[in-house]
């Protein structure tokens, strides 16, 4: 069986997280797939999927070492063809990658203690981003 469903968030930009561990949870409840796995995935070339244990210094430092991994204040060429200054986004996006998949068992997502699942937006401005969910198991 296969179900899917999105998310929506509201996001700041600038590589900010955002939990969504609680709406996968759901999600996967309102499949009714107790085995399987779920596949978390960003629409859009400037956000990420990941996990972390989401407490608000580690958070910090993860911005902060994204910052200074893939600066926004470089230029890029991209950033020169558009005139939109946001490269350093679609660069920090793909180095991180657009999605995770995250095993269910007996109706549960399979995380650590500490696990959240994460959106983070990089883009440089406050955007609607949707996410798409998708549960593939029996």
């Amino acid at each position: 069986m296969v179900f899917g469903n999105e998310i929506q968030i509201n996001t700041e930009g600038f590589s900010k997280c955002h939990d969504i561990t609680g709406e996968v949870a759901e999600i996967v409840a309102e499949s009714g797939i107790t085995n399987g796995l779920v596949n978390i995935s960003s629409i859009g070339s400037t956000a990420s999927v990941s996990t972390i244990e989401y407490e608000p210094a580690l958070v910090q430092d993860l911005e902060d070492e994204l910052e200074t991994f893939i600066p926004a204040s470089k230029p890029t060429r991209h950033g020169s063809t558009w005139g939109d200054d946001n490269g350093f986004s679609h660069l920090r996006a793909t180095i991180m990658g657009p999605g995770i998949t995250v095993p269910v068992h007996e109706g549960t997502l399979v995380l650590g203690t500490w696990q959240q699942i994460v959106v983070i937006d990089h883009d440089n401005r406050p955007r609607n981003r949707r996410v798409f969910v998708q549960v593939i198991g029996e």
